[in-house]
């Protein structure tokens, strides 16, 4: 993050209607007291003596999928400069490190349910057909080689299981491969194979979007329930401390009768959602404008799958993991397979990769989902930023080197900056009206530290083209000491970076004095400001 100091006396700060606006241009930092202009007015409200809930750091975990250049090609590349001895990128390693990556689950998504794990360990290894992309997967990376690499991060490995064409003894022959010391024939083989000591898996998902007609190997809701429940109960019975989670929908019939079978099983249900959907047809993402109406759609869920759990009687049991989420819907033509005869539909799936997708616009959504996430830190325990690298990921993975796109700083922005509890807010504002549709323009979140000395508030303002002009109110006469705030912006709202500019979006941070709590932030922008109270 780029870092500059801002001095301001109380007059400087808002004099006459003045106020200092906080933005980025391509050239650089953008720094103005100017008269009072057009603005969104916004005020937030929060008390940070009020009673506050700590969250899950699981809340900025990420997502690995055998698809395109995530895996080879993206974290596994044998052979290039930039790779250790065992084909790990190591560029790629350094910076999910910076993101303080809490936990990454794998190996899919669609993959996961034609994957059989036996394939990925041991030597030698064949390669096979992926039938849910229609490519030849080398298992050169497979559960040894993907807990390495979660241990090179410091993520926590997750793992889905293969609830399509698999089976429960097989998922629980997974579990005893990976967390059994010595007993079993595949604790043996682990052992065989070079990990003498288990691999300690705590986290396991049955299934994926099996749900989804589309998915290889789907299921009715008469299959779903018992085939998760007598999955969960074997895999309990080879480690009874293992964190379990269910595919599940926040609408529809599929989930109550999948609680009422599996329930008592469950530590989690796991949703999933991409809210600009480019699947099988067009390869133009929606507009700022267009992405704006949406940042809202992921919390709206997140409220259903908790009003979902309180009638199934699990609402305090059950936590819910957003473990796959993106707002952009993976370009993914000739879906399911693709096979020999559809190879020009498979190279269509690379416009997933082109940088310029990945704008401020992607950048605001994705603050707005973790907002929506904190808020309701007492029910979501976990959410995965699908994927990791290339496609749609945060990070893109070449062959000289690597680029942080926008969402990779929000991600930073919010690991780093935020403190350890949320703390009950109130946003008014005005509307961010897109054709029929309209959204808040704005949205706030507060938190503070254990002892309640340090807080930090995450703004952002959604509009394309106006600033934000937030009044703030902490209540009981509180002021703000020893501020500063980190900014991200752009010089518009389509700014990304790519491999020639690299870094025409990053954060940069401002050291404050100020007496009158009004803060006036750039469009397009996401702020967090912190200090001592």
């Amino acid at each position: 993050m780029r870092n500059a100091r801002l001095r301001l006396t109380r007059r400087q700060f808002n004099q006459a209607g003045a106020t200092v606006i906080l933005g980025s241009m391509a050239g650089g930092l953008r720094l103005s007291a100017l008269e009072s202009g057009p603005a969104v007015g916004a005020e937030f409200t929060t008390d940070f003596s009020a009673a506050s809930t700590a969250y899950n750091r699981m809340l900025f975990g990420q997502f690995l999928e055998h698809f395109q250049r995530q895996v080879y090609g993206g974290v596994f590349a044998p052979g290039s400069p930039l790779a250790d001895g065992k084909g790990f990128r190591t560029d790629v390693i350094e910076a999910l490190r910076e993101l303080k990556v809490p936990v990454v689950r794998w190996p899919g998504g669609c993959f996961a349910s034609a994957y059989h794990w036996r394939n990925g360990v041991g030597d030698p290894r064949q390669p096979s057909l992926d039938k849910a992309w229609g490519v030849e997967d080398p298992n050169t990376f497979g559960t040894d080689e993907f807990v390495a690499w979660c241990r090179l991060i410091g993520a926590e490995p997750y793992i889905c299981t293969n609830a399509g064409t698999g089976t429960a003894e097989e998922m629980s022959d997974w579990v005893e491969y990976c967390n059994l010391k010595d007993q079993g024939q595949f604790a043996r083989m682990r052992k065989a194979n070079g990990s003498a000591e288990p691999l300690n898996v705590r986290y396991w998902s049955i299934g994926n979007e099996n749900y989804l007609g589309g998915e290889i190997g789907a299921k009715t809701v008469e299959e779903w329930g018992p085939l998760v429940r007598e999955s969960a109960k074997m895999m309990r019975a080879v480690d009874s401390n293992l964190k379990i989670l269910a595919a599940a929908t926040v609408n529809g019939n599929w989930t109550p009768p999948m609680l009422k079978d599996a329930g008592k099983y469950l530590n989690y249900i796991s949703i999933h959602g991409y809210w600009d959907a480019l699947w099988q047809h067009g390869t133009t993402p929606a507009d700022y404008l267009h992405c704006m109406v949406r940042c809202e759609k992921p919390e709206q869920e997140i409220q259903q799958a908790i009003e979902l759990l309180k009638q199934s009687g699990f609402g305090d049991k059950i936590k819910i993991a957003f473990d796959e989420w993106n707002l952009r819907g993976w370009h993914h033509p000739g879906f399911p397979g693709g096979g020999a005869n559809e190879l020009e539909k498979i190279s269509e799936r690379d416009e997933s990769d082109r940088n310029e997708t990945y704008t401020m616009a992607d950048a605001v959504f994705s603050a707005s989902f973790l907002n929506g996430c904190l808020r309701n830190a007492e029910h979501v325990h976990m959410a995965c930023m699908a994927p990791v690298v290339n496609v749609r990921g945060p990070l893109f993975v070449h062959p000289k080197g690597i680029v942080k796109r926008t969402t990779f700083h929000v991600l930073k922005m919010y690991s780093d900056l935020l403190e350890a509890n949320v703390v009950p807010g109130r946003v008014v504002c005005e509307s961010l009206r897109v054709d029929q549709d309209s959204v808040p323009a704005v949205d706030a979140l507060a938190t503070c530290s254990d002892d309640r000395k340090k807080v930090a508030i995450a703004f952002v303002n959604r509009h394309p083209a106006m600033p934000a002009r937030w009044k703030l109110n902490f209540g009981g006469g509180r002021e703000m000491r020893n501020a500063k705030v980190t900014i991200l912006s752009g010089d518009a709202p389509e700014a990304f970076n790519d491999i020639a500019h690299p870094n025409r979006v990053v954060p940069e941070t401002h050291e404050l004095a100020f007496e009158d709590e009004n803060l006036r932030l750039g469009p397009h922008s996401i702020a967090i400001l912190q200090g001592a109270i």
